[in-house]
């Protein structure tokens, strides 16, 4: 069993995951680490460093196919919510939609929301059951009863199962500032450090304060119930902020507490009633308040020695600040030290015959180079002020060299050449920099797609080696499903044809594609010489199409109905049924249930590859298809590998079609590819040959079959002509 948990590096999520493990399932986290730490989960798992609402979730949910879904991630802090309601609704409503899209669409079976006791607001009647009025009076609040309307309505609209826990407190190891429950944690770093602890008020408040395992307990216990809709999650039990300090101090000794005045429109006395969740469930709290706080003491005390000296080794680290600064004042020494080997060349050679290369030209050149823009600019300062002494050396006057035309242009001219070569430089290097960041998020994405496909690869492998030490069947089946490895549809219809023939030892096989309103069915491979063959079928006709279309499930002919196959199954994609593949005969002695297993294990496998066939096809959709025609129009490569594989099925099993030409590509308008497109089915096909020509190639098709089309096409101006196959038709 494979389960999903969102934000499950942080606080409840890190004690989910491991309850999970420890019950056999294979966990998977996704977190973006905003406010948890992969350090809290030590078990080996999947991990995924992303945001829910991110769009590469979906190729999370299509490589695994996951049975549960605990949605945990969210934005926990009220006054956060409070001062950033933008940022709460991104993660809490966003987010939350993302997961159930995606839940509902790749069939999770179920979905537990963590909601909060924050939709209630202030309410007096305590305890406060499921049905009470909801009020809440803060975004985090109104978003957490959005999101049980979401998953309320995904229920009904998706039929996706649902369920959602209104945690009360909920406190415990690993827990940060934030949340409902961050007093606790306030309280243990503020004893184990020695710091007074602040109350507001005479200390009498109270609050239902839930260890994190018990939560961690019923959200897994209820993963495999019927449980659905909304339930408190909660002690139903009311503790005081001066028991936590009484507690707090038998576990710690003396800490200094500072009393102020009470904050208006804090909440004075809460507690949730948990009756129907401990009825439907039977299940109660392991952890009262005293135990719960020892276990949260110990593990604070703990983390306070080790962030000791986790501090020690970042201190250490702390000097690259420095070193960027070092590195800043190291270009100012340089450019003067540079400047001063420029004085002192300007001396030496001013009356020997080098002298006529303009060396503070070459200075603030090589300068712009190494070091860009503001070096370039004070290399043209000390330059110019540099001819200027060396001016006023030779007897100019200050007052006559302002008049100099000269000096303004050699001035001119330096500063021309500094900006430029400094501006070329920033500018180049501010390029490599963005190549750098695109480079970064590539490899990002690389990384990312290179972690799914070995995922895959590696769940494969295990698969495979699973069914080879299965027995001599199993890895036969192993070894004829190899032929159905292809990335194109057409490929793989025509092998399955062989091997269903193979292993169900039959010469009956037929496959029907279904069209997008799910109406009607289209013949697209089958065995050879097969009376009564029918190209077509409404499923309107058929009771046992309309069922097995509906239910997504295997048809067994159990009444022997001759005008029915003996077997049929759906070849299922994303939820929908794309195809059927259909036995009409078959040996009496294998008309069994191990049969019948077998030929739904052999439909799945269709299946996945058809849908990886289909995954490329969409990622590659461009590289199949000629440029600009809206992909109508295959590219010549592609069009001769369905040709190819037609002719297989037409010599191997009869498979008739018919190629039609419609004259030049090239010749041909926008338009009338268009009306051809138009004209044609979904198991047909348009597209262009080596020399150019516009070829349709008719799928299960006769020549008759074929003059319609021709007849039907050139009312509207386009004449089609028949193109002489080297096969001989069924």
């Amino acid at each position: 069993m494979k389960v999903l948990i969102t934000g499950g590096y942080g606080f409840i999520g890190s004690f989910v995951a491991e309850r999970f493990h420890k019950e056999g399932y294979d966990v998977y986290i996704i977190d973006n680490l905003s406010t948890g730490s992969k350090n809290n989960v030590e078990f080996k798992h999947k991990s995924y460093l992303l945001a829910v609402e991110d769009r590469k979730c979906e190729e999370i949910f299509r490589s695994n196919g996951f049975d549960i879904v605990v949605h945990l991630a969210a934005q926990v802090d009220v006054v956060t919510s409070m001062e950033n309601p933008r940022l709460d609704t991104k993660s809490n409503i966003l987010g939350l939609s993302n997961m159930l899209n995606l839940s509902a669409k790749y069939g999770v079976k179920k979905f537990i929301f963590a909601s909060s006791a924050a939709v209630y607001g202030l309410n007096d009647s305590l305890p406060i059951p499921e049905h009470a009025a909801l009020n809440p009076i803060s975004p985090y609040g109104m978003n957490k009863m959005l999101g049980e309307t979401y998953c309320a309505k995904w229920k009904e609209i998706y039929g996706l199962d649902t369920l959602c826990f209104r945690f009360s407190n909920v406190y415990g190891p690993r827990q940060g500032r934030g949340g409902e429950g961050g007093v606790v944690s306030i309280f243990m770093e503020h004893a184990i450090t020695g710091k007074s602890l602040t109350v507001f008020g005479d200390g009498g408040q109270t609050r239902d304060f839930i260890y994190v395992e018990d939560v961690a307990d019923a959200i897994y216990r209820s993963s495999y119930s019927m449980l659905g809709g909304v339930y408190n999650l909660s002690t139903n039990q009311e503790s005081s902020v001066n028991r936590l300090i009484e507690t707090l101090r038998d576990l710690h000794g003396d800490i200094q507490v500072l009393r102020k005045e009470s904050r208006p429109g804090d909440i004075y006395r809460s507690t949730l009633d948990n009756s129907a969740i401990a009825r439907s469930l039977d299940w109660s709290p392991k952890y009262d308040i005293g135990e719960g706080l020892a276990r949260t003491y110990a593990w604070f005390a703990q983390a306070a020695t080790e962030e000791q000296a986790s501090q020690r080794s970042a201190d250490a680290k702390s000097a690259s600040p420095r070193m960027e600064k070092f590195a800043l004042v190291k270009s100012y020494l340089e450019n003067i030290l540079a400047f001063s080997v420029l004085v002192w060349a300007t001396v030496t050679l001013e009356d020997t015959s080098f002298y006529t290369i303009d060396l503070k030209l070459m200075y603030i050149i090589i300068i712009g180079i190494l070091y860009g823009s503001r070096q370039s600019v004070i290399a043209v300062m000390l330059s110019v002020g540099l001819y200027v002494y060396q001016q006023l050396d030779n007897g100019r006057d200050m007052i006559a060299l302002l008049y100099d035309t000269n000096f303004f242009f050699q001035t001119a001219l330096y500063l021309f050449i500094g900006l430029i070569v400094g501006y070329s430089v920033e500018r180049r290097n501010n390029q490599l920099k963005g190549k750098e960041h695109q480079l970064e998020i590539l490899e990002e994405k690389h990384a990312f797609l290179s972690e799914v496909y070995d995922e895959t690869r590696t769940v494969k492998e295990e698969l495979q080696q699973q069914i080879l030490n299965n027995g001599d069947s199993f890895g036969k089946l192993y070894s004829i499903t190899k032929e159905l490895e292809s990335l194109e549809p057409e490929h793989i219809f025509n092998s399955t044809v062989s091997v269903v023939e193979e292993i169900m030892k039959t010469k009956s096989v037929t496959i029907h594609t279904v069209n997008k309103s799910g109406t009607f069915l289209r013949l697209a491979a089958h065995s050879n010489r097969i009376p009564g063959l029918k190209k077509s079928l409404q499923v309107r006709d058929y009771a046992y199409l309309s069922e097995l279309l509906r239910r997504k499930q295997i048809f067994v002919n159990r009444e022997l109905q001759s005008d029915l196959p003996l077997i049929a199954a759906p070849v299922v994609i994303q939820g929908e049924v794309i195809a059927v593949i259909a036995l009409h005969h078959l040996d009496f002695e294998r008309f069994s249930l191990y049969y019948e297993n077998l030929f739904k294990t052999i439909t799945e496998l269709v299946s996945s590859a058809l849908f990886r066939a289909h995954a490329y096809i969409e990622a590659n959709g461009s590289m199949r298809y000629v440029e600009g025609t809206a992909k109508r129009v295959l590219r010549p490569e592609t069009f001769a590998d369905i040709r190819t594989s037609k002719k297989l099925a037409a010599q191997k099993n009869g498979v008739d079609y018919v190629l039609l030409a419609a004259g030049e590509f090239l010749d041909t308008s926008p338009q009338d590819i268009q009306t051809i497109s138009e004209s044609l089915r979904e198991s047909d096909y348009l597209g262009v040959d080596e020399q150019g020509q516009l070829l349709i190639l008719l799928s299960n098709s006769s020549k008759e079959e074929a003059a319609i089309v021709m007849n039907r096409l050139q009312p509207k101006q386009i004449r089609l002509r028949l193109v002489q196959e080297d096969l001989l038709y069924a």
